[in-house]
């Protein structure tokens, strides 16, 4: 047999780690130990609570997951997309408590990541993890305060492939977005029907075309450009 043939693929997870930081052979050991040992979430089921005991941290191995509050009428606002390779409930104080509820959009595979601490090479790639995350929802703010509707759809669609390219999990200039136009909607302080509009607007325009469950954005520097978007760095070099 082909080594080719032979080779297995490399996690999506196991992917993004090792773009934020090099990992040396003890923690890729560490990594797929953990990952094969997944954990599977049907959609809409809860990682964490809002308010409650974080029983134990996750790392995305496949699937999307969301940031959600939900306001006492049941207004919901998404603050922020979990992707394969994104690692949620992993702090270094004791008894943490989820600062919001963290739900299942589709069919989300999780493992439990090596301990912070154990691997000086994880460790890394798990500060930088988490100051990505600061700096995304960051841009949600910014997004949501200052951005009219179609800079807001423009720049989440560039952020989202930026992100799933760090996993290997876009196809070119498009990616794969398992999302309804209602859950975009409220990831963007939108309404649905608004939402649809502008989509049409994006694809008349040549800057989005969202279909069949996929996203590609034709031109990602033009539209950057029209929106006004920097990519998001948190280390040097």
């Amino acid at each position: 047999m082909s080594l080719a043939r032979s080779a297995r693929p490399i996690p999506p997870a196991r992917h993004r780690l090792s773009r934020l930081a090099p990992l040396d052979n003890a923690a890729i050991a560490a990594l797929n130990e953990a990952i094969g040992r997944p954990q599977l979430f049907r959609p809409r089921r809860d990682l964490m609570v809002e308010g409650r005991d974080i029983a134990g941290p996750h790392l995305i191995l496949s699937g999307w997951a969301a940031r959600v509050r939900i306001l006492l009428d049941g207004r919901r606002q998404f603050l922020n997309f979990l992707l394969p390779g994104d690692i949620v409930g992993l702090y270094h104080h004791q008894r943490p408590v989820a600062p919001t509820s963290i739900i299942t959009l589709t069919e989300v595979t999780t493992c439990v990541p090596p301990d912070l601490g154990a691997l000086p090479a994880l460790d890394e790639a798990y500060a930088i993890s988490h100051a990505l995350d600061e700096a995304y929802l960051l841009a949600q703010i910014a997004r949501l305060g200052r951005m009219n509707a179609m800079e807001r759809i423009g720049d989440l669609m560039l952020e989202l492939h930026e992100r799933l390219e760090l996993s290997e999990l876009t196809h070119g200039r498009s990616f794969d977005l398992p999302i309804t136009q209602e859950t975009l909607a409220d990831a963007l302080g939108l309404t649905a029907v608004h939402v649809n509009r502008m989509l049409q607007a994006a694809r008349r325009g040549g800057d989005l075309i969202w279909s069949s469950r996929s996203m590609t954005i034709p031109d990602p520097q033009a539209l950057a450009r029209k929106v006004g978007r920097a990519s998001i760095r948190v280390t040097a070099g």
